[in-house]
């Protein structure tokens, strides 16, 4: 065998292996994902025959809630997006009872200046200064303004979540109102804006934001609450019970874990460790209505998105493992598998492109590896699991942004695989370098506020 054929059966024998490592883990994935649309099916079905016909669908009108709702947003460099989405929340909340905290820092005058412009003209709107410098970290951020509430000594029945760039829904604080005396988390569907007018590029790299969370905010976190595990909070639309912060601080200090990336995912965990209830929300705002829902801008561009989606893998991934551990009942460990598991599908994804790209050289030449009746099954397996998966996917996109955005979501997939991948990588040298001990800091993407406000 000459050096030539010897590097040929050299790749033949790699593409062979991980095509299988590839079909392994992608067929593995795929019946884990399959279990969840069994179980989201199997609940969606129960509670319309079972339930529906018996009961009517409740709408936010017909919630009533009564206490103060203090909203924190935490803002660092946000001088561009804090006064439209302050004045936005001040016009949709104009009856609500509530009170808008807004943590910023002495070093950054742009937004201090634009909170205090928007609070001059209304009282609700109370600006925090951090003692310290920024960026410090996000939780920081909010610790601070949760020591200025104490402050103020305001009876408060909840406490909600919100970042500069939110479009807030007017009927939020009622939910909140009404339901954080009976749950200790509240989680309410973020649906991203999809670019409209930044061109093709930016709308398809935004989209895949739209794309998982309409599957996650439509499905996945539904399965959780009727499983029994944690709900964990997306860190905006989100309200907590003023007694269950109260708890959370006098075991730890302080309600928000300043050691994490992503403390507002372990906080929905740690409530539940702490026995407490989190439900997700999902409620038209009046009978025959959309979906009381949080809608912001999220990254157009491929590095923005993969910094951002980096800090979402590091912190829930690779260090809420070590943080979190594996705590909780048989449902809770699953929960947290598949949290944990994106650094691993990344590896595989990976995998499968290469082997794919390399087969098809290899093919070409007529060089292709074979491969038996168990392993061509094995891929046939992984074939209807992807194509159900792109299926399920698309239904879902279609049900929240219309039907030409769940078809145009299968070709996305592509393009979202890519920002996993490259995410994973930022990911683990991230983590490393926490890991050997690099300072924890706010890594947050540069933020925009829509220039024509979503209809409710």
């Amino acid at each position: 065998m000459g050096a030539a054929e010897g590097a040929v059966w050299a790749i033949a024998q790699a593409t062979h292996e991980l095509a299988l490592f590839a079909a392994v883990g992608i067929a593995l994935g795929g019946v884990d994902d399959l279990a969840i649309d069994l179980i989201w099916l199997a609940r969606t079905l129960w509670r319309r025959l079972a339930v529906y016909t018996r009961h009517k669908r409740a709408d936010a009108e017909r919630l009533s809630g009564r206490g103060t709702v203090a909203v924190f947003v935490p803002a660092w460099k946000e001088g561009a997006v804090i006064g439209p989405m302050l004045e936005t929340a001040l016009a949709r909340w104009a009856d609500a009872d509530c009170r808008i905290y807004v943590g910023c820092y002495p070093n950054d005058s742009e937004t201090w200046a634009a909170v205090q412009h928007v609070a001059a003209g209304d009282a609700k709107v109370r600006p925090v200064l951090n003692s310290r410098p920024g960026p410090t970290t996000k939780a920081d951020n909010l610790n601070a303004v949760w020591r200025a509430l104490l402050d103020d000594e305001i009876d408060v029945v909840a406490v909600a979540l919100h970042d500069a760039e939110d479009v807030v829904h007017a009927a939020e604080i009622g939910i909140y109102a009404a339901l954080c005396g009976r749950f200790d988390l509240v989680q309410l569907p973020v649906l991203p804006l999809i670019e409209r007018g930044r061109g093709w590029w930016a709308r398809a790299v935004s989209s895949t934001y739209a794309d998982e969370f309409a599957e996650s905010h439509g499905k996945q976190l539904i399965v959780r609450e009727a499983i029994g595990a944690a709900v964990p909070s997306a860190g905006v639309g989100c309200g907590f019970a003023r007694a269950a912060l109260d708890r959370i601080a006098e075991a730890h200090g302080a309600p928000f874990d300043e050691g994490s990336v992503t403390e507002d995912y372990e906080l929905g965990l740690r409530i539940r460790e702490m026995g407490g209830r989190g439900i997700f929300v999902r409620l038209p705002g009046r009978k025959g209505g959309a979906a009381v829902a949080v809608r912001a801008h999220f990254p157009d561009t491929v590095p923005a998105a993969v910094r951002q989606k980096a800090r979402w893998q590091a912190g829930i991934a690779l260090s809420g493992w070590t943080r979190l551990g594996w705590r909780g009942n048989l449902a809770e460990h699953w929960m947290r598998f598949r949290d944990r598991r994106a650094i691993l599908a990344a590896l595989v994804l990976l995998c499968a492109y290469l082997s794919g790209a390399s087969w098809a050289v290899l093919n070409w030449t007529g060089q292709a590896p074979a491969f038996g009746p168990v392993e061509e099954m094995l891929f046939g397996l992984c074939t209807g699991l992807m194509l159900w998966r792109l299926l399920i996917r698309a239904a879902f996109v279609a049900h929240a942004y219309g039907v030409g955005e769940g078809l145009r979501s299968i070709p996305r997939v592509l393009l979202g695989n890519f920002i996993a991948m490259a995410s994973a990588r930022r990911a683990l040298q991230s983590y490393l370098r926490l890991a050997r001990g690099a300072p924890l800091v706010w890594d947050k993407t540069d933020h925009r506020f829509p220039k024509a406000m979503p209809a409710e």
